[in-house]
């Protein structure tokens, strides 16, 4: 299969080079810019399908598809939120939101393998993902859980979250009296519903709050360690692939 990665962050794009390899796929050719992306397109046959970030370092990727036409398979890579990845669900095979989860990708590389020949003749209607990003919808996010103890309903504030945990199939809020609840929602979907500019997934099995972080010490492999509050069952561990977002998120 021949691929190629468009990602200006090259970090970003070995990363995604590596986890593609372990599915049998080489992607040798990796861009990083609009202007890099034409001067190859311009003297290269064009690949069966693209992993396209959306935000390059000098300008949007759309620029490309705009000067060049390109008729191949395309899985958008990106951090935009819930609502605009409607318009790359329309227009592509499929999206992978950053940081790249490996059975993420494996099932949208199955997903092209399944939709060829058509993957190639998809129609990408660029105009309209740019209104959807221009024009997002408000979104709110989760203010409260109710837990139910017994009998009884217990209201739990998300302001009062210090991190949310996995751990035997069951997904935790620990909140800063110290205390554990049982919640219904996995932590997959706790992304979604948590605003982001609080709340930080740092590995498979924590979200943590920015505001409950009281130090971050490095750790071994490129990793950081969070220390909170009251938390102290596990090591809250930064994983290696997620540590520059991280501290991105962190300003």
């Amino acid at each position: 299969m021949n691929v190629i990665i468009i990602e200006d962050e090259k970090p970003a794009a070995r990363l995604l080079q590596r986890k593609l390899s372990k599915l049998g796929i080489e992607a040798g050719t990796m861009l990083h810019s609009v202007e890099e992306s034409l001067e190859w397109f311009g003297s290269n046959p064009h690949p069966e399908l693209i992993f396209l970030d959306i935000q390059l370092s000098d300008g949007l990727s759309f620029e490309i598809f705009e000067n060049v036409a390109i008729n191949s398979a395309v899985i958008f890579t990106t951090a935009y939120d819930e609502y605009a990845l409607r318009a790359f669900k329309l227009n592509s095979i499929d999206y992978l939101l950053k940081p790249i989860d490996e059975d993420d990708l494996a099932a949208a590389v199955n997903k092209y393998k399944e939709r060829q020949p058509k993957a190639q003749n998809l129609s990408l209607d660029f105009d309209q993902i740019k209104r959807m990003l221009a024009n997002p919808a408000e979104k709110s996010y989760k203010q409260r859980f109710t837990i139910k103890m017994g009998q009884h309903l217990k209201m739990i504030n998300v302001e009062d979250a210090e991190c949310f945990f996995s751990e035997n199939k069951g997904t935790y809020i620990h909140t800063t009296d110290g205390r554990d609840y049982l919640l219904e929602n996995t932590l997959e979907q706790l992304e979604n519903e948590l605003d982001p500019a609080k709340f930080f997934r740092v590995s498979r099995k924590f979200i943590v709050s920015v505001t409950a972080i009281k130090d971050i010490v490095v750790y071994t492999n490129s990793r950081l360690k969070i220390i909170l509050p009251t938390y102290k069952d596990d090591e809250v561990i930064v994983s290696r692939e997620r540590v520059n977002d991280f501290r991105e998120w962190l300003g």
